[in-house]
């Protein structure tokens, strides 16, 4: 039974715990790299001078170990008196940018911004290196954007704990239950089959911890998600894999999946090297068949068709919520009205970009509308209809950061779905095999067993919980600056936006950030 929720983190009593969850990994990626040559005689000086632990030492052993690289502030620290290259008595330690940097993501997932949520996932914290983690080089988008200069008289001194960053999903007043997640976001569909079964399940466990909600994806619902089930919505998508009355009985919220931000008008496709054994017995076909999800629902060719969908799912499940996920035609606002009318409780917009590496280029660059075009025409649209209060406004397809989340909502969206940056917590490396079966190398978007295994439930679980809570801080932040103490106050504020392309020079230098070493790609 669904569970009436109204609590947000400023009600409660405590944040989630965060917990320190170091990488998998022996030498972990950072920004800069510390080398320390042979004539290094083991002093330990730097050890005891630096306070960021980058040189390691332990009691009784007496010889170096590598430095923590990825927690030096590099040349930043030039400035300090525990500087360790001007304190090293041998002059044996060097620091220089990482050449791993230069090869290491895109113009939308930068280097930075990747290095920047592995310690937000690690440490709960907002990095103390010189990161750029809010900004990308993809030249338009939410890179594009920034939060006006805040008036300093306008700033509102109080702790975190009491800034809301809720939002409520059911809004029509239907008697059904309320739900209020504590964050503004929620945890986008990976089915199983497109990701380790540790993976998809660990997300479930962080959304129980975080009050918020995960999405099974199209894949079906494997019992491991059972005993999160309040936590989890039933996706239920164009090919039907794994849907049945019981899992979306289990569910506070099942979203039907009409079409993806990167690929509408395709549909989906599982490639047969991750069908194996237990895919194919939840998605109901063959070991090594390559599967298709059509485009559209072949039952669905109208609003009076879509209020077919949703009537069954309510008379199946009648604690559940629905929510409706499109991708962005030109007519969107037509779209979400629609949704309304035929029982929506919440409107998914997927903007173009929407979607793993297995999304094709080709369809992710030209077809679907960007969502930040999309979420003020239908912002806008629905409160001329006067039904914006009573609909909960979904974004996603390219919000990779809690600035991004912070934009969407400026524009008009009540909150954000959040994907590929789930993964950046896990370590991707925007490697771009999520299609294949062993493509992924660090077992992460991988049906492989010895792959898969790389990495636990509770360790995915916590490096969740971190990012998000680091988000949080950058939210709270943001809202005293403007004088807010709630995320609600921040809706349709794009007031409070500029764009550089409608800057004059002075004006946008004030905006862009400097240049920073070994930011170019």
């Amino acid at each position: 039974m669904v569970v009436q929720q109204r609590i947000h983190y400023g009600q409660a009593s405590r944040l989630p715990e965060i917990v320190e969850t170091p990488s998998r990994y022996r030498n972990p990626i950072g920004k800069y790299i510390v080398r320390r040559s042979s004539r290094c005689t083991s002093c330990g000086r730097c050890a005891k001078l630096c306070p960021y632990g980058v040189h390691v030492r332990y009691e009784g052993y007496s010889q170096p170990l590598r430095p923590r690289s990825d927690r030096c502030i590099g040349t930043k620290c030039e400035a300090n008196k525990f500087f360790c290259v001007r304190n090293c008595p041998q002059q044996a330690l060097s620091v220089g940018i990482n050449p791993i940097m230069e090869t290491l993501g895109d113009y939308r997932w930068t280097p930075e911004m990747i290095v920047g949520h592995w310690y937000m996932a690690e440490t709960g914290n907002l990095p103390v290196v010189d990161l750029e983690y809010s900004l990308g080089f993809s030249g338009g988008g939410f890179d594009k954007m920034r939060f006006r200069i805040p008036d300093k008289k306008d700033y509102v001194d109080i702790p975190d704990v009491e800034i809301d960053t809720s939002i409520d999903l059911n809004r029509r007043d239907d008697g059904r239950p309320q739900r209020t997640l504590s964050l503004p976001c929620y945890s986008g569909g990976m089915s199983f089959g497109s990701t380790a079964l540790s993976v998809i399940v660990g997300r479930a466990r962080a959304a129980k911890r975080l009050n918020t909600l995960t999405s099974t994806g199209e894949g079906g619902y494997p019992l491991e998600f059972v005993p999160y089930r309040n936590s989890v919505i039933t996706q239920i998508a164009t090919g039907l894999f794994g849907v049945r009355e019981e899992t979306i009985q289990y569910a506070p919220v099942v979203e039907f999946k009409y079409a993806q931000g990167a690929k509408p008008g395709l549909g989906g496709h599982l490639l047969g090297d991750k069908v194996t054994p237990e895919v194919a017995r939840m998605r109901e076909t063959v070991v090594g068949s390559a599967l298709f999800s059509p485009f559209p629902f072949h039952s669905v060719y109208s609003v009076e068709d879509h209020k077919k969908h949703i009537d069954w799912v309510k008379e199946i499940n009648p604690l559940a919520l629905v929510s409706v996920k499109v991708s962005t035609p030109t007519d969107a606002d037509m779209v979400a009205v629609g949704s309304y009318y035929a029982g929506a409780h919440i409107v998914h917009f997927d903007g173009c970009y929407g979607g793993t590496g297995a999304a094709p280029d080709i369809a992710k660059k030209n077809i679907a509308m960007p969502i930040e075009y999309a979420i003020p025409k239908v912002h806008r649209f629905l409160i001329a209809e006067g039904l914006r209060n009573k609909v909960c406004l979904m974004a996603s397809g390219g919000v990779r950061n809690a600035m991004d989340v912070a934009k969407a909502i400026a524009l008009g969206a009540d909150g954000c779905v959040i994907g590929t940056a789930d993964l950046i917590a896990l370590e991707c490396v925007r490697c771009a095999n999520c299609e294949s079966g062993r493509g992924c190398p660090r077992g992460i978007a991988t049906t492989d067993p010895e792959l898969g295994c790389m990495l636990t439930e509770e360790w995915v679980e916590q490096r969740l919980v971190n990012m998000y809570m680091a988000w949080r801080k950058q939210w709270c932040e943001l809202l005293r600056q403007f004088g807010m103490k709630s995320m609600r106050d921040l809706v349709g504020r794009s007031d409070l936006l500029v764009h550089l392309d409608y800057l004059d020079e002075d004006e946008r230098r004030k905006y862009t950030p400097a240049p920073k070493p070994g930011a170019a790609l």
